[in-house]
Parts: structure tokens; C-alpha cells; sequence
């Protein structure tokens, strides 16, 4: 038995030992590793070096992560080599570029983050470990070192709440379902999508205890869920403790929050951390955001709050530091006045646009964050909405005043922190190589050097497209805070005014939909050249898509003036078009996995070890990119569409199918608007309204349609969607764009 322990002990000594960096190489493509040579080697900066030695690359850094960053920038800006979502494994050259001379990047910013609670489910609800592992790598080539690991977290839960004496039923109505886990874990919502069965926890389990091997074995700090103060909101009544009612949040029950002057304060925290640290060990980082969208309460002591929630987190581990996003009113002024400089670190989570550091936004903080550490973050998407979208200017500007201003002396790193990935893949590559360029970007020569890096070749219509792009729709200027990507109009619910999808986007119209229909154009001169490129074609389907959805909204309004003007051929002939429209952009995403229903039900469903569960998974999976709530949370919470999705399958059955209802009521009211009301006329009715009310009934009239009643149904099937990809990218492209053209 000693022998066979001393062996395990052995084996799993050469796994942490082992290079990390080989390792990916090798998943990159069989043998690269190779054809290089990867060095650690001890520094007080961060750094990675990229050189020739021999007939190797050699690529040495101070961490793994560094020296897998310097990996990607030889790959990229030597070997045309661009690993991101859509493509994270290549056929490397036979002989490599050589390196002239070398190449050495450093930075100060030693903390690179990554996640939003929202990611894990917005993204990564149904994931399995397979996909961790190439997100994992894809955090090692972008530089991470600071991920927020919180799989499994509802597993925690579990096993406290079962020892302070709640059955599994109660359980159940506590944690959410899979697909609005991230919603419970930051105390906004209770119960919806579950229960969750066994099988759930045992999986998360295990799927997190990969997750955090991995990231271990690169060198990387993971960010643990710490104790916000959360309890069930019968914890009152269950367990005797003194809480705050904390409401409804857009119409779920929120759970409560564990008041710091509660006797079992110190109990109930410790009891959580003692779970976590059993199941997946300490942190050195635990995030901790309590009353999350919340409204102030005057029964709550923020200040005592924060040094309760403090003192537990040291009680578990001394050295930790606690994490919280900057976000509305969080961190609130009298929890940062409470806690020592140094004990927490505050993700600035949308310094892109609203900035709550310092420099100009409406979320602007006089003194900023005082003497406390903070993470320069990029947002970028909300509800992983389909959509190209960036603020290029913006983020350069902000990030590079950093460097000057007098409330940014205690920046200490970057951070991802986007609600939604797999999507614009030009502004993570540009965030993620902020750090390491000490001088200005040059936008136009950094694009351009993208662009050849992506596809692997130089293409001048190609070239120009991507100029067009980065300089309207990937450029949001200042003093538009939309959230995201400019909504498709084929997503949102039919009105006569139909502008944004989701219900607090704030879009503003900012670029002429004429851009994204000539980058479409000029991609698709150039597409003979990258047939078969896989960069290339992610990147047409997704900007025609774009340019497709610009001239439908459009399209949009010549329906509703054709109705306006009760031009009933007029209307008959625009609407048929737009929906044409739509059924195209169905089509032309139906070539790529990536925007298929399918793939994200068939991750839903894979997660079941029964019908039922698959049901269930599935059921979480459709109702969180339609009506992300019951009836209630939908239509007076607002958070009907708020995660659509411009996918095929979604677009041809859901999004069709609310379009066509609504041009046929329109239609419907056309007709019978055009025939005497004979039965108006016969009763005098006419003759006894206002000279107001028959002025509003001469207006066009908006129909009224239970969308929710039509919506529902849909979430309730179990029909299959494929998430194989049919069809060829660059001819469907094509198709959609004589569409567009011969409209």
C-alpha cells in the first residue's frame, strides 16, 4: 500500500512539474512543442522574451502564463498563426519564422482577470471539461493569471445548508437551475431553473476540480467564491437569524441578507468556508459581492457588513484579499472605509465606458478608490449578445491615461469582465495586449497587424473592410453608454417603434448601417483568397450577419411606413421582404457552429444522466435566451430578451414566428379598417365619442399581442436542433448580400 501511495505522490509530483506550455503546444498541433524551446526563468517584472536559438524558438518569461503570452505573440506576429474561440488549434509551419533579434515585452501590471459571474452562465453554464480545457489555454495565451473560478459553487451551498437542517426539497427551491446560478450567486434570485439534481452536484464537482488542477498547474491564482452574507429568505423563520429582507429583484424573490450583528454571524460564514475549503481548497483571492443591485437599507450597517464579511474571510485564509466588482453603487463608500488598504481589490468592471475610477464618466467617483487596489477592466458585452460592437478609442484612451492620472496610482492589472464571450474576438485580443505595450497603440497600424495576424496573409479589400469596421461600429464614442452591441431588430418583440431588443441596453444610433454593409462587401472580394480559412470565415459569416441585420432595421421602418400610410400592397410587399430577410440571416448562421441553437441545446442536454434531467437542462437553456423569466419577471421585470440571440434555429421558429403574428395582425387591422363597421354604424356608437377620441382612432393603432403567451410554448420543446454546421460560409455570405442588394 505504501508503494502504491508512493507512486501516486510520484505521479502527481511530474504532473504539477511538468511544462504546461509543451502541453498546450502539443494541443495546438501534434509535435509543436518541438519546434520550440520554453524557459522560466526569475524576474521582478513580468515579462516574456521571444528569440532564436538554434533552429528553436526559444520563449522565456517568468511565469508559464507569461512565457504561453510570448507563445501567442510569436504566433501571431511571426507566424500568422491567431488562436482564439472560434480556433484554437492550427497547422504550424514546418520550419518557423525565424526571430531576427529578440523581442522582449514587460509590464507592472502583474494581475490579469478574467470572468463576470454573469460568463458562467450566460457562456459556460452547460460546459463540459473539454471546453474548460481550451478556455483555460486561452487564458494562458491572453495572459491571465487571476481567473474567477466559481463552478460548483451551488455544491458549497448544498452541503451547508443540509448540515444547518434544510431538506433536499428546500434546497431545490433555494439554488437555481443552471442556465441563472450566476443570479443566485449574486444574491439576486432564488429557486428559479431548479432543482438541481444529484447528479448536478456530482458533476460540478469533479468539473471544478479539473478546472482548478489546471489552473494551478499553470501558475495561475484562482478567485474562490467567498461567504456576501447570502441566506434563504426564510432564514428568519428556519433558523432563527436576524436578517434584512432584501425584495424582489425584476420580480424574483431575493434571498436575504445575514445582518453583521447577528450572534451566528460568524457561524453561518465560517460553516461556508469550511465547506469550500473542503471540496476545493483556499484562496488566496475570494470574491465577495454583497448587496449586488441593490438599494440602500437603513437596517444594514455597510461599514460593520464589510468587516463581518472580512474577518470570516481571514478567519479562513490570513493572507487573502477580498474581490469585489465596481459596479452601480458597489463597493459601497462606508465598506471601503472600513477595510485596510491592501485587504481588497475592486474590478473598475466597465472602465471602457463608465469608469468608476476617477477619469470622466457618468459613474464617476471624485476620489476614486482611495488608497485601495483596482483592476482596469473591459465589459465589452452584456447578455453574450450576438453583435459586433467595441470602443477602440475609448479603451485605448482610457487605459493609457492611467499611466498620468493621480487616482490611478494604485492600479495593479487588467481584467476581462465581460457577461457574455465567444464574441468579438478583435477587442479581447486588443485588451489583452494593452499590458505588455508600453507605448500608445496606434489603432490603424495595430488593426492592420490583427488583420494579417488573423487570417495569416495580407489582403488590401480585406484591409479596408476592417478600417471601415474599427472605425464606426467597433468605435462607440464618448457619451454613448449603451450597454453591448446594437440590438438586432430581427430580436425584439414587435411594436411599431422597434428599437432596442432588450429592455435597459440604452442604444444609441452611433454608426451609419452603410459601414457594415461595404466592410461585408469588400470581405467578400477578398474571400477567394481565404476559402478555407477558418479566421476568414467566422469573421464573414459574423459581418454579414451584422450588415444583414443593419439594412433589416431599415427594412424595418419602410414596413411600418408602408402600414402607416395604409398602403396595404406596400405593406404586403415590404413585410414579406423583411421576413425573407430574416429567414436568410437563419441561413447564412447556419454555417457555423458557433451561431447554432443547437450547439448550445445539445451542451444542455449532454449535462443529463436521464430524459428528465436533459429536459430540464434544455427547458433552463431556451427560456434563459428568450423570456429569461416566468411571465411576471419577463414582461413587467423587463428581462424578456435580454440574452437574444441572433442563431439559426432562433431565428427561423422563435423571433419568425413572433415577426409573421405581428405583420398579420397589422394586415388583420388593414382589412378590416377598409370595410364599414357596420355594426358601429347600426348601434350610433360613432356619434356618441369625442372629438379626441375620433382623432386617435384615425391614427395608426398599435395591436396588442400576449407575446408571452406565444413565447412560452417554445421554451416548453424538446424539438432537435443539430449544432453541425450546413452550408458553405462564403456562398451563403454572398446570397444574403445580393439580398441586401436587390432589395
Amino acid at each position: 500500500m505504501r508503494k502504491l501511495f508512493l507512486a501516486f505522490a510520484c505521479l502527481a509530483v511530474n504532473v504539477l512539474m511538468a511544462n504546461p506550455v509543451d502541453q498546450l503546444l502539443e494541443r495546438i498541433d501534434k509535435g509543436a512543442s518541438a519546434k520550440f524551446k520554453t524557459q522560466l526563468v526569475k524576474a521582478d517584472r513580468d515579462f516574456f522574451c521571444i528569440q532564436q536559438e538554434g533552429k528553436k524558438v526559444k520563449v522565456s518569461g517568468n511565469t508559464w502564463v507569461n512565457v504561453a503570452t510570448g507563445v501567442h505573440w510569436y504566433l501571431k506576429y511571426y507566424a500568422g498563426v491567431h488562436l482564439t474561440w472560434n480556433n484554437m488549434q492550427a497547422r504550424l509551419p514546418e520550419n518557423l519564422p525565424v526571430v531576427k533579434q529578440p523581442e522582449r515585452h514587460e509590464t507592472d501590471l502583474k494581475l490579469r482577470y478574467d470572468f463576470n459571474y454573469c460568463t458562467f452562465s450566460y457562456t459556460m453554464a452547460f460546459w463540459d471539461w473539454e471546453r474548460w480545457q481550451k478556455e483555460i489555454d486561452w487564458m494562458a495565451l491572453h495572459g491571465v493569471n487571476m481567473p474567477l473560478a466559481i463552478v460548483g459553487e451551488e455544491c458549497v451551498w448544498h452541503n451547508m445548508l443540509l448540515q444547518l437542517g434544510y431538506s433536499e426539497e428546500e434546497i431545490g427551491k433555494f439554488i437555481a437551475g443552471p442556465a441563472f446560478l450566476a443570479w443566485w450567486e449574486m444574491n439576486n434570485l432564488e429557486g428559479w431553473g431548479g432543482p438541481l439534481p444529484k447528479s448536478w452536484y456530482e458533476r460540478q464537482e469533479m468539473l471544478q476540480k479539473k478546472i482548478l488542477a489546471r489552473m494551478r498547474q499553470w501558475g495561475m491564482t484562482p478567485v474562490l467564491p467567498g461567504y456576501c452574507g447570502m441566506v434563504p429568505h426564510d432564514a428568519k423563520e428556519k433558523l432563527g437569524l436576524n436578517v434584512a429582507d432584501a425584495g424582489l429583484w425584476n420580480g424574483f424573490q431575493r434571498p436575504a441578507n445575514l445582518l453583521p450583528t447577528d450572534p451566528r454571524f460568524h457561524e453561518i460564514a465560517s460553516l461556508y468556508y469550511k465547506h469550500l475549503t473542503k471540496l476545493f481548497g483556499k484562496a488566496d483571492y475570494y470574491a465577495i459581492d454583497p448587496f449586488h443591485e441593490s438599494n440602500d437599507d437603513s437596517n444594514i450597517d455597510y461599514g460593520a457588513a464589510a468587516i463581518a464579511l472580512q474577518k470570516a474571510m481571514k478567519t479562513a485564509n490570513p493572507k487573502a484579499t477580498w474581490v469585489v466588482q465596481g459596479w452601480t453603487e458597489n463597493p459601497r463608500p462606508q465598506m471601503l472605509d472600513a477595510l485596510s488598504v491592501g485587504d481588497v481589490l475592486i474590478l473598475d468592471l466597465f472602465s471602457e465606458c463608465r469608469p468608476m475610477w476617477g477619469a470622466p464618466s457618468i459613474w464617476k467617483r471624485e476620489q476614486g478608490y482611495g488608497q485601495h487596489s483596482w483592476l482596469f477592466c473591459m465589459l465589452e458585452n452584456f447578455g453574450a449578445n450576438v453583435g459586433l460592437h467595441g470602443r477602440m478609442d475609448q479603451l485605448i484612451d482610457n487605459f493609457y491615461s492611467t499611466k498620468t492620472h493621480p487616482l490611478a496610482t494604485k492600479l495593479t492589472g487588467i481584467g476581462f469582465t465581460m457577461e457574455g464571450s465567444e464574441n468579438n474576438p478583435v477587442m479581447f485580443e486588443l485588451m489583452s495586449e494593452l499590458p505588455w505595450r508600453n507605448e500608445r497603440v496606434d489603432k490603424k497600424e495595430w488593426v492592420a497587424n490583427y488583420v494579417r495576424a488573423r487570417y495569416g496573409a495580407d489582403n488590401e479589400q480585406v484591409q479596408r473592410a476592417w478600417e471601415i469596421l474599427t472605425n464606426s461600429i467597433y468605435n462607440c464614442p464618448v457619451g454613448n453608454n449603451q450597454q453591448g452591441p446594437h440590438e438586432s431588430i430581427f430580436c425584439g418583440r414587435p411594436t411599431l417603434n422597434n428599437f432596442q431588443a432588450s429592455s435597459w441596453s440604452k442604444m444609441r444610433n452611433y454608426y451609419d448601417p452603410e459601414d457594415t454593409r461595404q466592410a461585408a462587401v469588400l470581405m467578400l472580394e477578398g474571400a477567394a483568397q481565404f476559402r478555407g480559412n477558418n479566421n476568414f470565415e467566422y469573421d464573414l459569416v459574423d459581418i454579414t450577419r451584422q450588415a444583414l441585420a443593419d439594412q433589416a432595421r431599415i427594412q424595418y421602418h419602410r414596413t411600418i411606413a408602408a402600414y402607416k400610410s395604409f398602403s396595404r400592397k406596400a405593406f404586403d410587399r415590404e413585410s414579406r421582404l423583411f421576413l425573407q430577410m430574416l429567414l436568410m440571416q437563419d441561413s447564412l448562421l447556419a454555417t457555423r457552429e458557433e451561431f447554432r441553437l443547437g450547439r448550445w441545446t445539445t451542451m444542455a442536454r449532454n449535462c443529463g444522466t436521464s430524459k428528465q434531467e436533459q429536459d430540464l437542462y434544455e427547458w433552463n437553456a431556451r427560456v434563459q435566451i428568450t423570456t429569461w423569466g416566468n411571465r411576471f419577471c419577463a414582461d413587467q421585470g423587463g428581462l424578456r430578451d435580454y440574452a437574444h440571440k441572433e442563431w439559426q434555429g432562433l431565428l427561423a421558429d422563435f423571433y419568425y414566428m413572433r415577426w409573421k403574428t405581428y405583420f398579420d395582425a397589422l394586415q388583420q387591422q388593414m382589412d378590416k379598417l377598409s370595410k364599414p363597421d357596420k355594426e358601429m354604424l347600426g348601434t350610433g356608437a360613432m356619434g356618441n365619442k369625442t372629438a379626441d377620441e375620433l382623432f386617435q382612432m384615425a391614427l395608426p393603432q398599435e395591436v396588442k399581442i400576449d407575446y408571452y403567451a406565444i413565447e412560452e410554448p417554445w421554451t416548453l420543446k424538446h424539438n432537435d436542433y443539430s449544432a453541425s454546421p450546413e452550408g458553405n460560409p462564403i456562398d451563403r455570405a454572398r446570397q444574403a448580400m445580393m439580398l441586401i442588394t436587390n432589395k
